[in-house]
């Protein structure tokens, strides 16, 4: 799996299933501010499939929040969880041996967090030149202490 060997630890929280995400959290797994490199490449597998044949929607989901927190972790030196996933909205369906991109950008700061907008578009087994637009995901993290408080970003 991409990202293998990242510590990030998730919990429970006031009844929100929090990612935690450590503040050296520096992957080398693409560039983003504006170019067409991913954040996040997985090339899908039959272990990922839900009972239809296709990827299982909670697998892209994961990867979703991956690369969004790899993007959050960049804003700043601070731990980041995951607060909210919002206007998930799957488009296409993705299948085994998809290779499947996740592009990640901020679309807005505040004082404690940040607001990431993930793309996701899938290369067709066989079809390496095509990419089909497969979800899209907008993701808030915040920034927090060691006792799981809020902090500033700066």
């Amino acid at each position: 799996m991409v990202g293998a060997g990242v510590a990030s630890a998730s919990f429970f929280q006031d009844g929100i299933f929090v990612v935690a995400f450590p503040p050296d959290l520096r992957l080398n797994i693409g560039r983003m501010a504006g170019s067409r490199e991913p954040t996040l490449r997985v090339t899908m597998l039959p272990r990922d499939t839900n009972a239809r044949g296709t990827i299982f929607g909670g697998v892209i989901l994961s990867h979703i929040d991956l690369a969004g927190g790899i993007v959050a972790a960049r804003q700043a030196a601070r731990n980041f969880v995951t607060r909210a996933m919002r206007e998930v909205a799957f488009i296409a369906p993705v299948y085994v041996g998809d290779v499947v991109s996740f592009y990640a950008r901020v679309v807005g700061v505040g004082t404690t967090s940040v607001t990431v907008q993930v793309t996701v578009e899938a290369e067709r087994m066989g079809k390496p030149d095509s990419a089909v637009p497969v979800t899209q995901a907008e993701v808030i993290y915040v920034a927090v202490d060691e006792a799981g408080k809020a902090m500033p970003l700066k």
